[in-house]
């Protein structure tokens, strides 16, 4: 009931804070400002219901270090993105064509920040840290990351593979962050400079959303493995191998630090034993 408790709550403020900042995308500042807003509001409410349905006080949401972590995650975001834009680039897939939208990509800052959170609070904060108390680290990385794959299949112009390359990533690469440290503010910063990256940086399609016009004009050909096509770079095999190696460094800092759980066990009740009447 915990989960269900948790999940809906933040669900809620997503579901309501999505639904306002459709109704305000074509006012950029109305949407920083509101994207920032909701953002800010699904984590007190996580703290809260957290707090309400464990008693327990949220550590992974703490205050301390927030700043750091979630600002060095964001550099780390921005830097693995332009890394899989030079590498498309290198080989003709990527063109800029001049200065595209300022104004757009601000607008793409508060959306981005708004899902950034929400997501990261319901998929890592909720999901996996409960479901990893049932099965461990391995299992529960690998049922979220897929269920997190195959819910972007709504997406416009999602495909199969596009959907297998996010469980890989994100799945995969914002799981790691958070079990290497516990702590739910690297992997938001990490998903934030990504998807800000992606979009208000480059200008490209993320997660085949229909992606307004970022800061850059730039256009994307070439084979889809290489570019990802309409799904954007991210189904690119740039971004799946770069964020392969980032999850195994995620993890191998994790098993260093002693945070992977095991699987869990059912321990054998001893057979009761007859007694003879006396």
């Amino acid at each position: 009931m915990r989960l269900l408790w948790q999940l809906l709550a933040v669900a809620a403020v997503a579901l309501l804070g999505g639904q306002a900042l459709f109704a305000v995308q074509d006012d950029p500042w109305l949407s920083l400002v509101l994207g920032l807003l909701v953002a800010v509001a699904s984590v007190f409410v996580y703290r809260w219901v957290v707090r309400r349905t464990e008693r327990r006080d949220v550590t992974e949401l703490a205050w301390t270090g927030a700043t750091a972590a979630t600002s060095g995650g964001a550099l780390l975001g921005v830097g693995l993105f332009a890394l899989v834009i030079a590498n498309i680039a290198f080989l003709g897939g990527y063109q800029v064509h001049g200065l595209g939208s300022p104004m757009s990509a601000l607008g793409l800052v508060g959306f981005m920040g708004a899902v950034a959170v929400t997501e990261e609070l319901m998929w890592r904060g909720v999901l996996f840290r409960v479901i990893e108390e049932r099965t461990g680290t391995w299992i529960s990385l690998g049922l979220t990351g897929l269920a997190f794959g195959l819910v972007h299949m709504v997406n416009p112009h999602a495909t199969l593979w596009g959907a297998v390359a996010i469980a890989i990533e994100a799945g995969g690469m914002l799981t790691a962050a958070y079990v290497a440290t516990r702590s739910l503010w690297l992997p938001i910063g990490l998903h934030l400079g990504w998807n800000i990256a992606g979009s208000a940086l480059f200008g490209t399609e993320v997660s085949g959303n229909d992606t307004p016009p970022g800061l850059l004009d730039a256009t994307m050909s070439g084979h889809t493995l290489v570019t990802g096509g309409g799904f954007g770079p991210e189904g690119s095999v740039y971004s799946v191998v770069s964020c392969v190696i980032a999850t195994v460094v995620f993890m191998w800092i994790a098993r260093r630090r002693g945070r992977i759980v095991p699987v869990r066990r059912r321990v054998a009740r001893p057979a009761p034993t007859a007694t003879l009447p006396r």
